[in-house]
């Protein structure tokens, strides 16, 4: 039986290309995304390459939404070997002075509170198993900051916090808690909003001179699922070219 995998943000450009990646491994993957139409196309093109995968929609800063998908993806595939958390944004590029509350804890609900809710719900079928691997998403701007993105640096670095501390809790239950920080990534959200100077501007402050492309970051989130990292547990793995080096 092939390991079943659970993606929020699978509709995502980084978590569809993790779906993609832990697919064309053999791994059954559940794509959940906010925007079930997105979810949907990454299911299609994993069907159309012979992998296996469903789409669900869930809202991952809701608590009911979040037990619903889990017990449903439970039920029907009794168990759950992969969680990844990769729902998240920035949203907002604002002064402090300029963030109204309402935007600073729409940030940080669907970044940290997200990841809480769905490792709390996910946590009790890998407690069972005795195994699992758990991959949350940070941020370079979790540890360097970043100007202008005060939620977001926030929420990051407390996922990253976060992650340490669950992987303390859940290591001799046989479940495996990891963090992956990507840099800069080419996804079709942040390159609908970057013009072509200030990707090239970028460039120039990357050692290996490029932007991440979707692709880097499924690499390593599919690291994390295989038995090659089966003594890796509370660490965060920063994809960025060299840019950031902690």
């Amino acid at each position: 039986m092939s390991q079943i995998a659970l993606i929020t943000g699978g509709g995502g450009g980084i978590g569809g290309a993790v779906a993609r990646r832990m697919a064309a491994a053999g791994i059954t993957v559940i794509v959940a995304d906010f925007d079930h139409g997105a979810a949907e196309k990454v299911r299609g093109v994993i069907a159309s390459a012979g992998g296996k995968a469903d789409a669900l929609s869930v809202d991952v800063t809701q608590a009911r939404e979040v037990k619903a998908v889990v017990t449903d993806v439970e039920k029907r595939f009794g168990r759950i070997d992969v969680l990844a958390n990769i729902a998240g944004g920035s949203f907002y590029t604002k002064r402090i002075e300029e963030f109204t509350w309402a935007e600073w804890k729409e940030v940080i609900d669907v970044n940290l509170k997200g990841t809480f809710l769905m490792c709390r719900a996910v946590a009790p079928v890998m407690q069972k198993q005795k195994s699992g691997r758990i991959l949350n998403t940070a941020s370079n701007y979790g540890v360097t900051g970043s100007a202008l993105r005060t939620p977001y640096s926030a929420a990051k670095a407390g996922i990253i916090a976060f992650t340490k501390t669950l992987a303390q809790e859940l290591a001799q239950d046989g479940i495996l808690v990891n963090t992956v920080a990507p840099g800069p990534t080419d996804t079709p959200r942040v390159m609908g909003k970057e013009s072509p100077e200030a990707r090239k501007q970028r460039w120039s402050q990357i050692p290996m001179g490029r932007t991440g492309q979707p692709e880097d970051l499924a690499e390593a989130f599919y690291f994390l699922t295989t038995p090659e990292s089966n003594w890796i547990t509370g660490q965060t793995f920063h994809v960025n070219g060299g840019l950031v080096t902690p």
